[in-house]
């Protein structure tokens, strides 16, 4: 049987960070899917879901069992239909953790078809996130250490379009 887990996130850009992790899931899994949603607690999005998942294609070539989609709904149901035997989550402090767990916990209830795997960033990224790369870019600072160099130059492009708007 397949192994199948399923990533999701905003991705709202893609990090360094986000990538560690899609690299580890995939040494753990057969395929791995990188689910890019909509987070409800976020108002703004920088990049349209089309742009993260083209830009997570470009940064995860060197992973053959990954794939990228797209999806709105319920995490649970996306899980199901996909076969999946786990939800992979990336952990950066403890403050992370206790939302996470609540997350797990629903959609435990929702689908008890799939664990929630949790895996703690390294320490390099500890502190990274989307946001944080946008705050940085906001006030012109360079993220070049935060996200990958093959999408750096079309996040420095919106971002500094965004800071300009």
């Amino acid at each position: 049987m397949e192994r199948i887990a399923v990533c999701p996130g905003s991705f709202d850009p893609v990090t360094l960070g986000h990538l560690d992790i899609f690299s580890r899931a995939s040494n753990l899994f057969d395929r791995v899917i990188v689910l890019v949603s909509k987070n409800m607690m976020k108002s703004h999005e920088s990049f349209t879901p089309q742009e993260r998942k083209d830009m997570i294609l470009r940064v995860t070539k060197n992973l053959p069992n990954l794939e990228v989609d797209i999806f709105g709904g319920l995490l649970a149901d996306y899980v199901k239909d996909a076969g999946a035997i786990a939800i992979v989550k990336g952990l950066r402090a403890v403050s992370d953790f206790e939302y996470e767990f609540q997350m797990a916990l629903a959609n435990r209830k929702l689908y008890a078809g799939a664990e929630t795997v949790f895996l703690t960033t390294t320490t390099e990224n500890m502190y990274l996130s989307s946001s944080v790369v946008k705050q940085i870019a906001a006030f012109g600072g360079d993220i070049s250490h935060f996200v990958p160099p093959e999408i750096l130059d079309f996040i420095e492009k919106r971002l500094v379009k965004e800071r300009q708007s």
